[in-house]
């Protein structure tokens, strides 16, 4: 049977599985999907050689950047962006081969492009991780100025979240959250924003 599987860790907000487990089995694909939370990417290896059958991953947190030493190939967009959450195993010649995609850009870009009024001109983005980069991505894409909203800013292009004042909520009509707060099981969880000086 074909094997997917989901690394990162923690993984108790995933609802990889279940929603994968569940579109095999509406699509008649012989296959299963399990979750590896690993501590460190030196356990990498050891999911390989006991899985052998395994045949691509998903990459979640704290890994989406960290896994790219370990692959032998990446897709143009993802080198670009710097990040990556697939991952396709290919078993060549008796030696793995690992290519790393980044299938967060076509979902955002697919989710956010019909929701875009004229007044979305600005973009705060939420968080620094792996997920920011193929939001900024994006957004450099369509054209729209941003800046990352960080706990640890280190480049005129970031903020701190203290520094979200009245002022920055009026200017930056889009507001997009790439933590991992409001993740499950921690939905209660949300950045550290002034939600007061937002609009209906």
């Amino acid at each position: 049977m074909r094997v997917f599987g989901l690394i990162g860790f923690p993984l108790g907000h995933s609802f990889s599985k279940s929603y994968f487990t569940e579109k095999f089995k509406i699509e008649n694909i012989s296959a299963r999907y399990e979750t590896f939370p690993i501590e460190s990417l030196n356990e990498l290896a050891l999911i390989f050689e006991e899985n052998p059958e395994l045949e691509g991953l998903n990459v979640t947190i704290p890994y989406k950047e960290k896994i790219i030493p370990f692959l032998h190939r990446l897709e143009p967009e993802s080198e670009k962006i710097g990040a990556i959450n697939t991952i396709r195993i290919e078993h060549l010649f008796g030696n793995i081969q690992l290519t790393g995609f980044n299938t967060d850009v076509s979902g955002f870009e697919l989710s956010l492009t019909p929701l875009l009024q004229p007044h979305h001109s600005k973009a705060l983005i939420l968080g620094s991780g792996g997920a920011s980069r193929s939001v900024c991505y994006v957004l450099d894409k369509l054209n729209i100025p941003w800046k990352i909203v960080s706990r640890t800013p280190n480049s005129s292009r970031m903020i701190s979240y203290s520094s979200i004042t009245p002022e920055v909520i009026h200017s930056y009509k889009l507001i997009i959250n790439t933590t991992p707060l409001g993740m499950l099981p921690a939905i209660d969880t949300f950045p550290d924003i002034p939600y007061s000086y937002l609009g209906p």
